[in-house]
């Protein structure tokens, strides 16, 4: 077995050391001693001998009400930190080689590969500026851990770097070290468990810190790095207004099945994000101020500004709007009035820092210009006043409630039993009419007045920090329609663009004809100015037909909305709305990217990113420098150098495959009389409202059954079990099918020539690596009734038989031969993560033995074994 990187296993073992010594110092070494104890017997208890996990069974059942919580978080801790070792020392100028994800080197022969195609010098350039990526954070799953956690964490990070730097006789590694333990006693005495559900403004909040701390300074690297290649090769630099990657939001746009996302709450974060964006503006002129102090200019600037320091002259009149700008962002925020003159035009924030460089280079201040300066001007291009574009979600059944009320009030009909031809020719009717549509003798519903209160929002100025209108659930051209009318109803003078998303199965294989029927609409092409943007669902289309026909469903819509919007003469950008775990379409982005149908990305991508999933990518700079170079490399490569298409033999045995998924994810999930009741009292399922993890409800409605389950706790309740049933359910009946039938060979041949099917294997193999059924077996011994456990073990069945199809698929022995890094990853997270399930389990059979009457102790300790095996596997949901 390949061992950590050395310095890793430093690393790892000097914090855990830390956190030992803090537990010791706090809670006394019994306890330290009672946590190293289960640990090493955990360790033991790993190779499946039954003795051995019997003896920790009995450690942990003989633990008092009183050791559970130090216990529990002492586990929790340690693997926290050991993510933060893991996240850091991937982006260590001092880590192996051996464990390097190489990206540079990835990067460098890609453009390599593509000179060899012809693209290269200025060519090469305008194509990397051109990439039109754009990462979307959502707050969906929500962060676990508290937002002053991951500051210290971060804090831990930057530390680790430092230390990095410095020679283990260095005098100031002592006093570092000890800043880490200092921050380590900070961490336990902190409650990593929230007490209050987070607002939307809060998740927002959380967004902006994101980019204040690490995206702010990772997109100058970034381009500072695609520079330098550039460089190497003769190419130019990327322009100034350049900017490959950019950002956006839902953070408190995302209104679908989240009653606590108002337009209140949207105008409030739109103020607040124009206030970010100006206070890390004002910090950059500081800093320039103090940089830009030479005399030296052109003429046509010293004519503007005829002062002695003309370069400071100009920041102190950009400061000055910045400033204004800032108060009434603050003023607007908190629903007060301002008479300050905010800067509203992203030219106002440019043109100053585009002439002050201007002046600099035709001064031959090159060397100058190109330092702080141009870090700004990229920043300012990627950024602008708004810091991110937000985006407006909503269910298209709010927008129909709205049209019916309308339709009531005038006596025009039963505006929701009407056939789509019917609404159609209404909508058209109505947008080409000059009178308004809502009359002010019209009082409607509270649901309607606030779907009406946001579309006012995005008319106001502020609104200008909107991206886009999308509409969930969205399966007909009149759902884009509704939306339109009612955006120019409510007093939105420009064409929004309205982003229909295709979540579920059905709607995936339907989204190409109903696409085609709207864009050969004469109104809705020059109201589009036939640009269009459509998002596919991954998280709900996995819950409602399995993983694996999902990701089939995905492939095939993408296809076909390409062709016909190249038909149709539309330029289609394709938005992905991937999650952060296998089981909701997540997984590493450069494949992911390249498993799309080749010509899918010419558009450009949009990809969701959220989470813990932000965190772990985004959170640190350099890290997050590193993963955007990623998603430019993977796009330029799967538009220039893109894979062949997929042989007719590989798609109809794919089709077969995801037809067979299907049937059998639905015959379990949807029909099975015991599967619902099982997975309510096998896993944490009802306990996940105690987690007080976002701002939306786990529930798009009250009562109800999987249907009516979000597929974040979906997810998140299968991974705290270990059983992982989301993301494999339904492929082991279809892979069996093909194998049976004598295709394993054509199997194999796929894995090795076509990227989709490939990444999907490999991350099928992934979860299944984290997957453990004899934990999910001990949960269903303690808490499922017996008449239902023939259920579990029909499910574990299953699990071990797919683990046997994929290994055959590989061609391999065991799970992760070609990744013996995560292999080793979750081996040494184990004996962390052990103790917590089967800690977990017992205090889940004591809390619903309790009821109301179970005690702290026992509540807390639940609430840090969710917090800590979502640590362990490194995801939620």
């Amino acid at each position: 077995m390949e061992e950590l990187d050395s310095l890793l296993r430093d690393k790892v073992r000097m914090l855990g050391n830390a956190l030992g010594e803090t537990i010791e110092r706090h809670v006394g070494k019994a306890v330290l001693e009672q946590i190293e104890t289960i640990r090493k017997q955990a360790k033991r208890a790993r190779n499946g001998d039954a003795e051995e996990r019997d003896k920790l069974l009995r450690l942990l059942k003989g633990l008092s009400d009183e050791s559970l919580v130090p216990v529990v978080r002492g586990f929790n801790q340690f693997l926290n930190l050991a993510n933060i070792a893991e996240q850091q020392h991937g982006v260590s100028w001092r880590r192996e080689e051996k464990i390097s994800d190489g990206v540079d080197h990835m990067f460098s022969g890609l453009l390599d590969r593509l000179d060899k195609e012809g693209i290269n010098g200025d060519a090469l350039t305008r194509k990397i500026a051109k990439a039109n990526i754009e990462l979307v954070l959502t707050a969906h799953p929500t962060e676990i851990t508290r937002r002053t956690l991951i500051q210290k964490y971060d804090e831990i990070s930057r530390l680790l770097q430092r230390r990095d730097d410095l020679r283990e006789d260095h005098p100031e590694l002592g006093s570092l070290e000890l800043k880490i333990s200092r921050l380590i006693d900070e961490i336990w005495h902190t409650d990593e468990i929230r007490k209050v559900r987070p607002t939307a403004v809060d998740e927002a909040k959380w967004g902006f810190a994101v980019i204040e701390n690490s995206l702010w300074y990772a997109v100058p690297r970034l381009i500072r790095t695609l520079d330098k290649e550039l460089s190497k090769r003769d190419a130019s630099s990327l322009p100034l207004n350049a900017v490959p990657v950019r950002f956006s939001s839902w953070m408190g746009g995302d209104r679908d099945g989240n009653p606590n996302v108002t337009s209140t709450v949207t105008r409030e974060v739109l103020y607040l994000a124009r206030w970010m964006a100006a206070d890390l503006f004002l910090r950059d002129i500081e800093i320039l101020g103090s940089q830009l102090s030479m005399a030296a200019a052109s003429h046509e600037f010293k004519t503007r500004y005829p002062g002695r320091e003309p370069y400071r002259d100009c920041l102190h009149e950009l400061r000055t709007r910045l400033e204004h700008t800032r108060q009434w962002a603050q003023a607007k925020a908190a629903g007060e009035e301002s008479r300050k003159q905010p800067m509203l035009d992203e030219k106002d924030l440019v043109d100053p820092l585009t002439a002050c460089y201007d002046s600099l280079v035709g001064c031959g201040l090159d060397h100058i210009a190109d330092g702080y300066l141009l870090d700004t001007l990229r920043r300012a291009s990627c950024f602008g006043l708004t810091l991110v574009r937000l985006d407006v979600r909503q269910e298209s059944g709010r927008h129909a409630g709205v049209l019916q009320e309308l339709c009531e009030f005038y006596g025009w009909g039963d505006y929701l039993s009407w056939s789509e031809d019917k609404k159609q020719e209404f909508l058209l009717k109505e947008l080409a009419s000059k009178r308004p549509l809502i009359s002010d003798d019209w009082t409607p519903s509270e649901e309607a007045a606030e779907v009406l209160a946001t579309m006012k929002v995005l008319g106001e100025p502020i609104g200008q920090g909107v991206s886009c209108y999308i509409i969930s659930m969205a399966s007909e051209p009149s759902d884009i329609l509704a939306v339109a009318l009612l955006l120019r109803a409510s007093g939105l003078k420009y064409p929004m663009p309205v982003v229909p998303l295709f979540e579920t199965l059905s709607d995936l294989e339907q989204s190409g004809p109903r696409m085609e029927k709207l864009w050969q609409v004469p109104w809705y092409r020059e109201y589009s100015q036939c640009r269009q943007q459509v998002m596919i669902g991954y998280s709900d289309s996995s819950k409602d037909a399995g993983q694996l026909a999902a990701v089939w469903a995905q492939y095939q819509a993408q296809e076909t909305l390409s062709r016909v919007a190249e038909e149709q003469g539309f330029s289609l950008r394709l938005f992905h709305g991937r999650g952060g775990t296998v089981g909701r379409g997540g997984g590493p982005a450069h494949r992911a990217i390249l498993a799309q149908p080749p010509g899918s990305v010419k558009g450009g991508l949009r990809v969701t990113e959220q989470g813990e999933m932000i965190r772990f990518k985004f959170g640190l700079p350099e890290v997050a420098a590193r993963n955007l170079k990623v998603y430019v490399s993977s796009v330029l490569e799967a538009n220039f150098l893109p894979p062949e298409k997929p042989r007719e033999e590989w798609r109809q045995l794919m089709h077969d495959l995801a037809a067979d998924g299907v049937q059998s994810y639905r015959a379990m999930v949807r029909e099975h009389p015991d599967f619902v009741s099982y997975f309510r009292a096998a896993t944490p399922e009802q306990e996940l409202g105690k987690l007080s993890l976002g701002s939306r409800p786990a529930r798009r409605r009250s009562g109800g059954g999987i249907e009516t389950l979000r597929a974040i706790p979906w997810i998140f309740a299968w991974t705290q079990i270990r059983l992982m049933l989301p993301a494999w359910l339904g492929a082991d009946t279809a892979l069996e099918r093909q194998i049976d039938g004598g295709r394993l060979g054509t199997l194999q041949e796929m894995y090795a020539e076509w990227p989709f099917f490939r990444t999907y294997i490999d991350m099928l193999e992934m979860v299944l690596s984290k997957a453990d059924g004899s934990i999910a077996e001990y949960y269903e011994s303690i808490l499922v009734d017996p008449s239902m456990q023939p259920l579990g073990s029909l499910l574990r069945q299953r699990l071990a038989h797919v683990r046997d199809l994929v290994l055959q698929v590989k061609e391999q022995t065991e799970l992760l031969q070609d990744n013996l890094a995560l292999q080793h990853s979750m081996q040494v997270r184990n004996p962390y993560t052990d103790p917590l399930h089967y800690l977990q389990a017992e205090l889940l059979f004591r809390e619903r033995q309790a009821g109301d009457l179970v005690s702290d102790e026992v509540e807390k300790a639940l609430m840090v074994t969710m917090a800590g095996i979502a640590a362990g596997m490194r995801n939620t949901g």
